[in-house]
């Protein structure tokens, strides 16, 4: 009797191991799957600089955030300088939860045009203090999310006028250890988590004039303008967006080097967002060489959006599409009137999430919502973002 118990432990025993060696191999699959997966951020600028925006262009199942652009500062104040429409568009962008409650709305203060004041503004204790609650009052009046700062830019001109001072880098670090400090007081009080981001310029010298590695601690998110670069000082035609650089002329910016620079400053690889051109950037040049990239540029001319120039433009009205293979950035020449024009199209798109991915990155950040009605772009950044 003794031995058929001891028998039937051992083939009990057995038939457990069996059994284990299905269901371990299958578990630790699944949780390797969970570990993999992460969530990224889509975060798209909604401008209500001209008026009341049209929110039904707005897909919100397809985004995570909506950064409101712009409020203004003024007297060393957050301030709405069309409060009557600023007010209306707030209302709208709060409803668009209803499509997706997850969704995050921020207000998003300065930008090129408004960040003439933010010097004086953060100057001091007092005025830090000042201009921190009149933001977080914006955003518990309209039952909003955070709070998303472009400085353009501490320390340096920026736009024509701007004030800038030495003091910019310290207080640049200072103003949001307040914002941050006034957030939390609403965060008790509301029992709801209040984001803090900033946009930065894509390219070393923002940095040379910040204290990221202790700026980092107060944000949430760090949205990289990677793009916009002009390189003026060349007089050059380039690609205002590119990924990497290009071999066609002397590169001084690209997305992949803000990402270094910013992480060798101390910024943490998963707070920041790589941002993507949702328009072009054109110029006429003088030269025919080499499709007109690279070659001295004469005046600037408009272009308009993605959705513009993918339908109407490429490979159209005597513009050729041309892809920088080294940039991983397309562009369209014309070569009988000289115009180039340099953007972000899917292709590019589908390289800067694969990028961010590798990389670690929290996700991507784009200007404008409205310059690409068609939602081309932000569609292709669905697919490749939304299952990760």
């Amino acid at each position: 009797m003794n031995n058929f118990k001891f028998l039937n432990r051992v083939t009990r025993t057995r038939a457990m191991l069996c059994l284990l060696t299905f269901i371990l191999p299958a578990f630790t699959l699944q949780a390797q799957k969970v570990v993999k997966k992460q969530k990224y951020v889509i975060i798209g600028y909604v401008g209500g600089y001209k008026g009341v925006a049209d929110m039904s262009m707005v897909n919100p199942e397809k985004l995570t955030h909506i950064n409101y652009a712009f409020i203004n500062v003024k007297n060393n104040r957050a301030f709405l300088s069309h409060e009557k429409t600023d007010t209306t568009n707030f209302r709208n962008l709060v409803l668009l939860k209803k499509r997706n409650p997850a969704l995050k709305i921020l207000i998003s203060i300065g930008g090129w045009t408004w960040s003439r004041n933010f010097s004086d503004a953060v100057l001091t204790d007092t005025a830090r203090e000042a201009f921190a609650a009149s933001a977080v009052a914006l955003i518990k009046k309209y039952d909003l999310d955070g709070i998303d700062i472009d400085w353009e830019y501490p320390d340096l001109a920026g736009n024509a006028g701007n004030i800038h001072r030495k003091d910019d880098k310290e207080n640049y670090t200072l103003m949001f250890k307040s914002l941050r400090h006034d957030l939390d007081i609403l965060e008790k009080q509301t029992n709801k988590k209040l984001l803090l981001t900033a946009a930065v310029g894509g390219f070393k010298r923002f940095l040379e004039h910040t204290e990221m590695d202790k700026v980092q601690q107060y944000l949430d998110y760090i949205n990289l303008m990677t793009y916009d670069y002009f390189q003026d000082g060349a007089g050059i035609a380039v690609h205002h967006t590119n990924l990497y650089a290009s071999k066609k002329y002397q590169t001084e910016n690209y997305a992949d080097k803000a990402v270094s620079d910013f992480v060798a400053a101390g910024v943490p690889a998963s707070k920041l967002v790589l941002g993507v051109a949702f328009y072009g950037r054109s110029v006429m040049v003088l030269d025919i060489a080499q499709n007109g990239l690279g070659m001295k540029r004469g005046e600037n001319v408009h272009v308009g959006g993605y959705t513009l120039i993918k339908d109407s433009l490429t490979n159209r009205n005597g513009f050729k599409y041309y892809r920088d293979y080294n940039a991983e950035a397309p562009y369209l020449f014309n070569a009988v009137t000289k115009q180039f024009i340099s953007y972000d199209d899917e292709w590019s798109i589908k390289a800067k999430c694969r990028y961010l991915v590798k990389h670690h990155l929290a996700g991507v950040m784009f200007w404008e919502y409205a310059d690409d009605k068609k939602e081309y772009l932000l569609n292709e950044i669905d697919a490749r973002l939304k299952t990760k």
